[in-house]
C-alpha cells in the first residue's frame, strides 16, 4: 500500500471515530457522495394541529413519522409573517428584508406581466445546487413572481409543476376567480387536476421515482394546503363527521389530505432506496390564521401576519435516517434560513456571495452535538410597522405604535407576562441589537396590501367580498380525487 493510501485510510478512521457510530458509514462514503434534499412546506398550518405538536382531532401519522424518525425543533421559526416573504428567505438563505421583499406582492393579476417578485439580484438554493450537479424541482405554490423572468425554471429549478400566485382553488375552477390562475408544467398551462393536494404529492413522488440512485436531487414541495379556500375532497372530509364546526371540519379534511400526500412522497423515497441519503425538512410558511381557516396555534398566542409567536413559530422537523438520531428534540432557536444553508454546505455548494452573504447556518452539527453553542445569537423579524428580535430566552416585540414588550418565550411561550418594566436593561440591549440589524435592510420594493395599479379584477373582488360577508362559510367538499 502506498504511503498516501495509508494516510487516507488513517484520516477516514479518525474522522469516523470522532463522529461516532451515526457518521461512520458516511465518513467511509466516496468523497463525491452528496445527499438528496427534500423541503416540504405547508401553507398557513396551525402550530398545534399536528400530532407531534399535540394535535388531537386530526391524525397526521405521515408527517408525525418525520419527527419520530428525526429531530423536532421546539423553537423553529420562519422569517416572515406571510407567504411570499418567507419563501423569499427560504430560497435565498438571506433575510428577505435585506433585498426589499418585505411584503406579499399579492393582488397582482398573474397574466399582467408584472416584475413584482424575488429580485433578479438574488440567487437561489436551486441555482447553487445545480452548479454542483443536482437535479432540481419545484412542485406546488411559487408566489415569488409571475413574470417569465421570475418563474421557477428561471430561478434554478429544472422542473416546475404548480401555480405562480399566492392561493389557488383545489379543484378545477375558472382561472379568473379569486386566487385562481393557470396550473403550469414548466411554462405550459395545463388542465387543473381533480384535487391539487393529491396531485402535488403524486408529482413529487414521481419526481423521486425518476431519479437515478447516486445522482443527487433537490425537491422543494410547497403545498397550498391548508390555505383557503376550504375545499377538501369528499374522501378526506368524510373522516371528520364528528367535528361539529364546519370550518374546522373542512380544515381537518384538508390537513388529512396533506398528510396523505406527504405519505406518498415518503413512500416513494423509501422504495427508491435513497431514504438514508436524503434529508427531509418539514415546515409551515407561517402561523395559522385561526379565524380564517379554522387552524389552531395553541399553545402560542397570535396568528399569521403578526410577529407574535403564533405568526412566526412553526412546526419544524428534519429527518435524515442513519445520521440524525430518531426521536430527538432540539431546543435552541433555529430559522427557515438554516434549511438552504444546510443544503448548500452538505452539497459542497456556494450559496450567496461575499457581497450578499447568507444569514442561515448548517444546523446538522448542532443537532448532533458537535457544536454546543446556539446556532444564532439573535433572530430578527420586520414586517412594516411591527418587528421583533429574539436573543436566548428573551423576545422583544413591538407592534405599530405600541410600547415595546419583552417576554421570556421559553418560560412563557404564550407571551402573557410582559417583562419590559421589570427588565429595562434587557429591553435596551435587544432594542439596540435590533436597530443595528435594521440599519442593514433595504427599503421595501412594494407596499403591503392593495394599492393603485394592483387592483383585483371584478371576479376577485366579488369573491373576496362574499367570503368576508360570511362569518362561517358554507363548506362544499370537492369530489374525491382519482385514486393513484
Amino acid at each position: 500500500m502506498k504511503p498516501s493510501q495509508r494516510l487516507l485510510l488513517a484520516t477516514l478512521s479518525l474522522l469516523s471515530a470522532l463522529a461516532g457510530p451515526s457518521f461512520a458509514a458516511e465518513s467511509a462514503a466516496p468523497p463525491t457522495s452528496k445527499p438528496n434534499i427534500i423541503v416540504i412546506v405547508a401553507d398557513d398550518l396551525g402550530y398545534g394541529d399536528l400530532g407531534f405538536q399535540g394535535g388531537k382531532d386530526v391524525p397526521t401519522p405521515h408527517i408525525d413519522s418525520l419527527a419520530k424518525n428525526g429531530v423536532r425543533f421546539t423553537d423553529g421559526y420562519v422569517t416572515g409573517t406571510v407567504c411570499s416573504p418567507t419563501r423569499a428567505g427560504l430560497v435565498t438563505g438571506r433575510y428577505q428584508q435585506r433585498f426589499g421583499h418585505e411584503f406579499n406582492p399579492g393582488g397582482v393579476d398573474q397574466t399582467a406581466g408584472t416584475l413584482l417578485g424575488l429580485p433578479l439580484s438574488e440567487s437561489t438554493i436551486a441555482d447553487a445546487l445545480k452548479k454542483v450537479g443536482y437535479k432540481t424541482a419545484l412542485v406546488g405554490k411559487w408566489h415569488l413572481g409571475s413574470n417569465e423572468k421570475l418563474r421557477p425554471q428561471q430561478r434554478g429549478f429544472d422542473e416546475f409543476y404548480g401555480f405562480l400566485g399566492g392561493a389557488h382553488p383545489y379543484v378545477p375552477n375558472d382561472k379568473n376567480t379569486a386566487g385562481g390562475g393557470p396550473i403550469f408544467r414548466g411554462n405550459e398551462e395545463i388542465e387543473t387536476p381533480a384535487h391539487l393536494t393529491s396531485a402535488f404529492g403524486e408529482e413529487a413522488a414521481a419526481f423521486i421515482e425518476r431519479q437515478k440512485k447516486g445522482d443527487p436531487f433537490y425537491l422543494q414541495l410547497t403545498f397550498n394546503a391548508v390555505h383557503n379556500p376550504l375545499q377538501p375532497d369528499a374522501e378526506h372530509l368524510a373522516r371528520f363527521e364528528k367535528i361539529s364546526d364546519p370550518k374546522r371540519r373542512a380544515y381537518a379534511g384538508l390537513l388529512s389530505g396533506l398528510d396523505d400526500a406527504v405519505g406518498d412522497v415518503l413512500k416513494a423515497l423509501q422504495e427508491s432506496g435513497q431514504e438514508e441519503n436524503t434529508l427531509v425538512f418539514f415546515i409551515s410558511d407561517n402561523g395559522g390564521p385561526q379565524q380564517g381557516n379554522g387552524s389552531n396555534n395553541a399553545p402560542l398566542t397570535g396568528d399569521k401576519a403578526t410577529v407574535l409567536e403564533g405568526g412566526i413559530r412553526v412546526p419544524f422537523v428534519l429527518q435524515w435516517k442513519g445520521k440524525v438520531p430518531a426521536g430527538s428534540v432540539y431546543k435552541q432557536p433555529v430559522i427557515s434560513l438554516d434549511i438552504p444553508a444546510t443544503a448548500a454546505e452538505l452539497a459542497g455548494a456556494t450559496l450567496g456571495s461575499p457581497e450578499r452573504p447568507i444569514d442561515g447556518v448548517n444546523i446538522v452539527p448542532y443537532v448532533l452535538g458537535e457544536k454546543q453553542a446556539a446556532p444564532h445569537k439573535s433572530l430578527y423579524w420586520r414586517a412594516g410597522p411591527q418587528h421583533a428580535i429574539r436573543q436566548g430566552n428573551y423576545k422583544l416585540r413591538q407592534q405599530a405604535n405600541q410600547a415595546p414588550k419583552l417576554f421570556d418565550v421559553v418560560a412563557d411561550v404564550a407571551e402573557q407576562q410582559d417583562l419590559a418594566s421589570a427588565k429595562p436593561e434587557v429591553v435596551k440591549e435587544l432594542a439596540a441589537a435590533y436597530d443595528e440589524w435594521d440599519k442593514q435592510l433595504a427599503k421595501p420594493l412594494w407596499k403591503g396590501g392593495q394599492r393603485k395599479g394592483r387592483q383585483q379584477n371584478a371576479a376577485q373582488r366579488a369573491a373576496r367580498a362574499e367570503r368576508r360577508a360570511k362569518a362561517t362559510p358554507t363548506v362544499t367538499p370537492a369530489p374525491a380525487a382519482n385514486p393513484s
